[in-house]
Formats: C-alpha cells, structure tokens, sequence
C-alpha cells in the first residue's frame, strides 16, 4: 500500500480520472482518490508493480502531479543514518546482514544520502536491536554507526508548498494585471491623466493597447499555463474540467484581442476594443482563489494533525535488575521504544506508548483520545494510552503496543481512511461533473448566438451596445462570462470537505466514524438497538447472594464454580468467579489452583457445561437448564422470580443434573441512560433493547431507562435475526454493542457502533467506534451525522444554486431590464469565491457541541 500526494486536481472529473488512470496499471488492487485531502491511497501487489509505475501512471496517464508520501506501514519503519561508510562494499554488508535479521521484512539504502529505511514486525524486533545490530555488523577496523533521523512529513510539505505556489503565482499575476486594469478601466476615466494612452504608435493601434499586450502575455501564457496543461491532459483522456472552461474563456478574450491589435496595426480608420484585462485579471482572480481554497481545505484536517501529533517526542527508558531495582535511566527518541520495555512516566508528561502499569498510582487525562473530561484513575494493572497526559503522579509502564499497533497510530488510520472514502452522496456530484463542461461551453456557444445575430439584425437597440463595442464583441463578452462563471469545483468539494471536518471533529469528541459511508448511513437511523450488559449497564455485574438447593457446600459448591467459569469471558461469570474466590478467601482457604474443567463447551446466550473430574455441572440461565433437561423445584422459581423482578441475573448451578445453588447477580444501569433514551426519542428515533439475559431482568432495565420494547434470552446470530426483522419493516437501524459479543448484530445492522472500545479500536465490525463506555456518544454519533448531511445538502444547494443563478445572470438576462451585465473578470470572481465558500461552510463544523452537553448548559 502506497499513498500519493496529487497536484492539480481542482473538481471531481479530475479525481475520477486519476482513479482510472491507477485503477488501469497491472497489479494494483485498489485505488481511492479523495479530492479535498489531495491524496490517493493504492493497494497494490508488489510482484507485479512498483511506486514508480504508480507515480507514472498518474502524471503520464492522468496529467497531474504525484509525490510519494508513505510506502506499506511507516509507523513500522526505522529511518537510519549511516556512519563509518567508506566503500560500496559496506553497504552491501550492512543490508545482508539486515535481511537475514528475523522479524525485519524490508530493507532499503539510499547510497547517497548514507540512509537506510527498515522494515519490522514489532513482536519480533525492536528499533533499537536493530541500530545494534548495525554497529556489529562491522568487523576489524571498519566500526558502522547508526542514528535515529525523521523523515520529512511528506503530506504537510506539499500542501505549505502548494499553498506557497498559489500564493506566488497570484502576486505574479496581480504585478502584470493591475496594471492592464488600471490602463483599461481607471486611467481612461481620468483624463487628462490617461490622455497618453491614447497616443497613435503605428496606425491605429495606440501606447495603451500595446501596454496592455505586452503585460498580459506572461499572464496568459507563463503564469497560466498550468489551465493549458490541464486541458491538454482532460481533454487527452476525453473529459473536461474547470482548466477546460478557463482556458477557452481566456483564450478567446486574448485572441481576439490580438485579432483586434492586428487590425489596428493594418488599418488607419479600424476602431475596436481589446478584451486584454478580461484575460489577466480573470485568471489573477482564480489564482486567488485557489489560494484562498488550498488554505480553508487545510483547515479541514486540522483534527488529524492534531491526533498526530499527540504522541511526545522522548521517552524515559527504565533498565531494571531481576528484583525490579533501577540500575538505569535513559532518555530515549519515542520510536526507539520496543515491546515489553519500562518506561517512567513522571507527573505532567504524556504517555508515548500504550502499555500497562507496573507501579505507582495517578491521575490520567485521557480526553484528547477518549473526549472524557475528567482525569482517569490509573494503578498496577491498569491500561493506559499513548498520547495521553499523567496528571500528578509518578507510574511505570510497560509497553504493550508500539508502531501502528498502538491507539492513536490506529484512530490516525482509521480518521485518514474516512477522509479518503466517498459517501455515497458524493455520486451526484460525480454525475454532474461528466456532463457539466460540455454543458457549459454549449450554453456559452448559445448565449453568443443569442446576443451576436439579434445584435446583427438590429432586433435590439444599438444603444445597449457600449461604445467602442460591436455586436459580436458585445455578444463575446457575455459567451466568456457563462463560460468562466460556471463553477464545477463547489460541486465537487461540497461532500468530501465536510465529510473531512466531521470525521476528524468526531475523533476529537471521541468518536471515531469509518468513512462517509457510515456518516451518511447514521442520519437515516430510526431505530437504535442497544445490548444490556456493558452498554446499558455499567458492565460491571456484582453478585449480591448466593445460595444452595442442594447438600452441597459452599466451598465445594464455590469450587466447581470457578473452575467452570474460570474459562468464560463474560461480565457475569467474571463477577461469579471473583464472588466465589472471595468467599474462599474470607473462609481460610488461599489455594488459587482449582481442578480443571474437561469437555468445556460455551452454549451461546444460555451458559457453560464442562466435567470437573467425574462430576457434570452446568452454569448458566434458566434456558440451559430446560435445554439440558435439569428439573427446577418451587424454590428454585421462586429465587429466581424474586430476583429478576429487582432486574437481577440469576446464574443457576446444577451438578450431576440437579440445580445444586444459584447467584443472583446486577449491573447498575450506566448513570445518564435514561436521559440519552429520552434524547433520542425526542429526535424520533425509537430505542429497542436485545439481550441474552432473561424478560423478567430486561423488562425491569428497559423500564429504568424507558426503553418499551424488549427482546430477552436471544443469542448473538438470534440478535442479528432481530436487527434483519426490524430492517424489514422498512426502518433504518443501528446496533450499539461492545463490538466482540455483538459482531454478528454489529455487522447486520444499518450502522454498528462499538461502545466502551477504549484500545480495542480496530474492530472490523463496527461503522462507528465510541471510545468510552458513555452513551451519550450515541446521541453524539447520530448528531452529528445529521449535521453533517445538513451541511452537505446546503453546500449543495449553494454550490448548484450559483451556477442555477450565476449562468442565466452571466449570459445577460437581466440585460434588457435591468441594464446590468456580469464581466468576464467579475464572473470569474464569482467562480473563485463560490468554491471558497463551500469550503467554509464545510469549517462550521469545527464549532460542533455534543447535544447533550448543550442540553445541560442550557438548563
């Protein structure tokens, strides 16, 4: 996988055929363009192409500029700087001895520049044995160095040097074109101060004209040359685009100019009026403009630049004897950083990596990746996450991801796909686009025909004419003005732009939406299906009794429990077998070694069976004890009916076929539930709850929190069944679980949100990650989404409305009553502005508040 830098692409025909011009090249896989990032992200198979081929296709194929900014994973690379080099033939050691490293998957010597990029697996080989490995690879006199260097950042470079471009050519322009407009439309209107205009050089044509030739010229031709190659190239592979459009319009102002000054140097009684100004000024105005656009399309990615650049640039590297004393510390560049290794984190630095504590105890911030506000409480064993701030207290961590394993490297990733991808609205721009130019130059052909031959016949008065003007220059100028204010570029930024703005907005809040497909998906959302347990709940289920049905004791009873459950990763059997090991604890035993279960089976949604020994036992609902045929008693019912009417879970025991004891366990419902259901159902979408727990505790969960409809005792294929049940009542539905028992429901559903994922951020099932276990993200998610379609269909609006409004006024039907005509110069100024407004429109979202958080505040 590569991912390019594209110069030149100002609408979304050139997008398209920059992904046709990749998509054509042997051996790439996949190629998606996105027009306001400017990038194109390919995936390709290394055996049968190659970045240059890539790089050719674009600039050869295509017509655009391309820049390689990153090849396969950066974030698993090590940049070296050689030193000790004297011979050619020490490259070679040094590369051989590289490749034969294990866990090291690519090498590459710029040989001159003494640099060397390597690539590695991070589970198997860490930065800093390679740098070691390095200076071994010398022998006798011959010692190789190698240090850390970073890479320029490639994206970040081109857009300051494409901004700096656009900037440079527009004061180039502005030098030639001021001028030409103050000798044609100012100084003429002063006299007796452009009185030496008027001055005869050969004939008819005077000092003015000539000035404003020769000023011009380099506007046309140097300056905007970039039109004519970019007509060239759309016009090569049969399409056309915004330079199409430019440089028919400048054309025929600037040739018929020079038609003009010809007939002025040959004649001694020709009187006609050069259009020079039309020509400079209207291609100094979309210079303008496209600076002014490359500077608000930078703005749109600030929330990622943001995210990147989160992570510190030192760590403080621990080197510890076998009882876990400091022999050293050292202060280490954050990339040398390799698995397993002990970091200090000391109060007020960021953490570099993700990693676990090992000591010591404070406060963390996680906001920046999480959006949680208040500090997080952090002791031994406790996660933490790179990029995040330690707020008061000394910890060690050790890490457990590094490179692009880690939590920001993978929302950066995830935030840089969705600015990549088109939502699915984006297709009626790109409908548009293939028809728009052709459109547009029939229109303008017709306007000149429409002004030139009734202007020809006389069917309308001389005097709309200006002096010094014929009717064929009269009907000139309308044809380039219809053809220069045609703005193809606000349609195609109109999606991708806002889309940007919203995914990267998402992030900061901590919710991380994968692509404009998901965006556009979450504001059709009727109906939102929530899990019980960790979504609803806090999902941290706490036993409150236990009791027996049988002569078993407690401790044998306890026992045979934890070891069945032991295997079992749900909340509940997790709050079972702590329940039952501390119970042990209290009673004398501190034995932590318990008979291994045989035959362990998980029943999906019911339980766990397994053998302990020659002992059968089952843990599980009421539903696997009626599966496994286990009869229940009156006592049995009546414990488990007086529970779940207190919307407890009630975990049933039964050893050799008869219920031995039960568990009655509850999950707090999640502080502020009730209020984001309420939330929702004022925005019209209706809430369901699917869980594998029992009706009576649904029922009693659903009621605190307001949710009416309920789907108890359903396993997770029977949750994607009832998701597909919902969908075929005709209403658009999104599923929010934790994103591992819920995949399949996940999967289903219209959008997945993941909740609660904190690191686990790579979850292929969900459209939507919510980065903290809070459901007002929910709110937030959906929010936002309509927000964002909002302001998609008003940049559309605006965007279509101009050219619906722009065209009709530029061809002058507001001429005959009202007197008022659009110049080509103005019409062009129009065009530069409309793509810049759409951009802007697109940046208010940047002032997004979470609803709920505006509720509050305005209470």
């Amino acid at each position: 996988m590569c991912r390019l830098k594209i110069k030149g692409m100002a609408c979304t025909s050139c997008s398209e055929s920059v992904e046709r011009a990749l998509r054509m090249v042997d051996g790439v896989k996949k190629a998606v363009v996105g027009l306001a990032l400017g990038e194109a992200k390919v995936h390709f198979d290394p055996n049968v192409t190659n970045t240059d081929r890539i790089i050719e296709a674009v600039e050869e194929d295509a017509g655009f500029g391309a820049d390689l900014i990153s090849y396969g994973n950066d974030l698993n690379k090590v940049y070296l700087q050689l030193g000790g080099i004297s011979s050619p033939v020490d490259f070679t050691i040094i590369q051989d001895s590289l490749q034969s490293l294990d866990g090291v998957n690519h090498v590459e010597i710029d040989v001159d520049e003494h640099k060397v990029t390597i690539g590695y697996e991070p589970d198997i080989i860490g930065p800093r044995s390679i740098i070691q490995h390095i200076q071994k690879a010398g022998t006798g006199p011959n010692t190789y160095q190698a240090t850390l260097f970073t890479p320029p950042r490639g994206g970040e470079t081109e857009r300051q040097h494409e901004i700096l471009m656009y900037r440079n050519q527009f004061l180039w322009s502005c030098l030639f074109s001021v001028p030409v407009f103050v000798f044609s439309m100012v100084l003429p209107m002063l006299p007796p101060y452009g009185n030496w205009l008027d001055y005869k050089v050969i004939n008819m044509l005077d000092v003015g004209m000539l000035l404003r030739w020769i000023l011009c010229t380099p506007v046309q031709f140097i300056i905007g040359k970039r039109f004519y190659a970019g007509s060239y190239h759309a016009l090569r592979r049969k399409s056309a685009n915004m330079d199409v459009l430019v440089a028919l319009g400048t054309n025929a102002a600037y040739f018929y100019s020079i038609y003009t000054m010809i007939k002025a140097l040959t004649s001694d009684s020709f009187e006609g009026q050069d259009f020079f100004e039309t020509s400079s000024m209207l291609i100094s105005f979309i210079l303008l403009g496209k600076y002014l656009e490359v500077l608000a399309k930078g703005k749109t990615s600030d929330a990622l630049a943001k995210l990147t650049e989160l992570a510190p640039d030192v760590a403080c590297l621990l080197t510890l004897d076998a009882e876990g004393n400091v022999i050293s510390e050292t202060e280490i560049d954050t990339k040398l950083i390799e698995k397993n290794d002990i970091l200090k984190i000391v109060p007020g630095s960021k953490i570099p990596v993700d990693g676990i504590v090992t000591d010591g105890e404070s406060y963390v911030n996680e906001s920046m990746i999480t959006g949680e506000a208040l500090p997080v409480t952090k002791k031994l064993g406790d996660k933490v996450i790179g990029g995040t701030v330690n707020e008061n207290g000394y910890i060690r961590i050790k890490a457990t991801h590094v490179g692009s394993e880690t939590a920001l490297s993978q929302i950066v990733e995830l935030v840089e796909a969705a600015q990549l991808a088109k939502a699915p609205v984006q297709k009626l721009a790109d409908q548009i686009s293939k028809f728009f130019v052709p459109t547009v130059v029939l229109v303008s052909f017709a306007t000149w025909l429409g002004w030139f031959i009734p202007g020809q016949a006389g069917l309308y008065p001389r005097v709309w004419i200006p002096t010094a003007m014929d009717a064929f220059e009269f009907a000139l100028q309308f044809a380039i003005s219809v053809l220069v204010v045609a703005c193809p570029c606000a349609l195609g930024l109109a999606t991708p732009t806002a889309v940007m703005v919203a995914t990267g907005k998402g992030a900061s809040l901590g919710v991380l939406i994968k692509g404009g497909n998901a965006l556009e998906n979450a504001h059709k959302v009727k109906t939102v299906v929530f899990d019980k347990t960790g979504t609803l709940t806090v999902g941290k289920p706490a036993v409150v009794s236990a009791v027996l049905f049988s002569d078993v004791s407690m401790e044998d009873f306890c026992d045979m429990t934890i070891a069945a459950e032991t295997n079992s990763e749900h909340p509940i059997a997790k709050a079972v077998v702590e329940h039952a090991k501390m119970f042990r604890q209290n009673n004398g035993s501190h034995n932590d070694l318990f008979t291994e279960v045989k035959d362990f089976k998980v029943h999906p949604g019911a339980g766990v069976s397994g053998k302990i020994g020659e002992r059968a036992i089952l843990v599980g609902n009421k539903r696997l004890m009626h599966l496994s045929s286990v009869p229940l008693g009156i006592e049995v019912d009546k414990y488990v009916s007086e529970n779940e009417s207190l919307a407890r879970t009630c975990v049933l025991v039964a050893i050799e076929g008869r219920a031995a004891g039960a568990f009655a366990v509850t999950d707090p419902v999640k502080p502020g539930a009730a209020l984001v259901i309420s939330h929702l159902r004022s925005m019209g979408i209706s809430s369901v709850m699917v869980t594998g727990d029992n009706l009576s505790t649904a029922t009693a969960i659903a009621n605190q929190v307001g949710i009416d409809k309920v789907f108890a005792e359903t396993d997770p294929l029977g949750k994607a069944d009832k998701i597909k049940e919902l969908q075929l009542q005709g209403t658009s539905v999104a599923m929010v679980g934790d994103g591992i028992n819920d995949s399949p429901a996940l999967v289903a559903a219209d959008v997945g949100m993941a909740i609660g994922a904190g690191t686990d951020v790579a979850i292929e099932a969900a459209d939507i990650v919510l980065m903290k276990s809070n459901l007002e993200d929910v709110v937030t998610a959906i929010d936002l989404s309509r927000k964002t379609m909002s302001r998609i269909r008003t940049n559309y609006v605006w965007a279509l409305g101009y050219n619906v409004l722009g065209m009709p006024i530029a061809a002058g039907v507001l001429y005959p009553f009202t007197g008022i005509r659009l110049p080509p110069w103005l019409a062009g100024a129009c065009m530069a502005a409309s793509s810049i407004s759409v951009v802007c429109s697109s940046l208010l979202l940047q002032y997004y508040k979470k609803p709920l958080h505006a509720y509050r505040e305005s209470r």
